[in-house]
């Protein structure tokens, strides 16, 4: 009777210390996604910028406007006119580099010469390595990084400019090389033209 006792508050502390130990964990490795605040878990809540306002240097991110979900029910999506300025990322890695900024900066230029009715959205790509979550993930943080790009030092209107991840869904090149992957690593822009 009393092993059975004590095998109950046994069990009963066990499993108050892991809870507690649990509790205390704080999340490893988390990358904050550029279109968030940083300094609380998780990122923090985006920004609450109205359209027109300036971005204040206080502000992590750019907030992402209204975009319909299923933009191909009033869009063409055209692939073509920007894919010349596609850019690359290293591996695990959102940080576009000084070396791809000037296909940015291209795509910067186009998008201020067009009318206010065509749009660009920013597609973020990876190569197959690391969990279809992690790969969603690190491809909108691709994406997010992309559009700030365009937005806070190129001064694209951000109410033009939306971001999607495929991940690892849709590579340029299902080789197993590192070359392959390379190619897969990436963000592309497609320009959205009112149908």
């Amino acid at each position: 009777m009393k092993a059975i006792k004590f095998t109950y508050v046994l069990v009963f502390a066990v499993a108050i210390s892991f809870a507690a130990t649990g509790c205390k964990n704080k999340p490893v490795g988390v990358t904050n996604i550029p279109a968030q605040r940083s300094g609380t878990p998780g990122g923090g809540e985006p920004t609450d910028l109205r359209p027109g306002e300036p971005v204040q240097a206080d502000d992590v991110g750019v907030p992402l406007p209204k975009f319909p979900p299923d933009l191909e029910s009033i869009y063409d999506f055209d692939r073509e006119t920007l894919r010349p300025h596609m850019v690359h990322f290293d591996f695990d890695s959102h940080v576009v580099k000084a070396s791809e900024k000037p296909k940015v900066a291209a795509v910067a230029a186009y998008m201020k010469g067009q009318p206010g009715n065509i749009a660009l959205l920013i597609e973020g790509h990876c190569d197959e390595r690391g969990t279809e979550e992690y790969n969603r993930s690190l491809g909108e943080r691709r994406a997010l990084a992309l559009r700030e790009t365009l937005i806070l030092e190129m001064g694209v209107d951000g109410n033009r400019v939306t971001t999607r991840s495929h991940g690892e869904d849709v590579p340029l090149d299902r080789g197993k090389t590192e070359a392959a992957y390379a190619k897969n690593r990436r963000g592309e822009f497609v320009v959205l033209l009112p149908k």
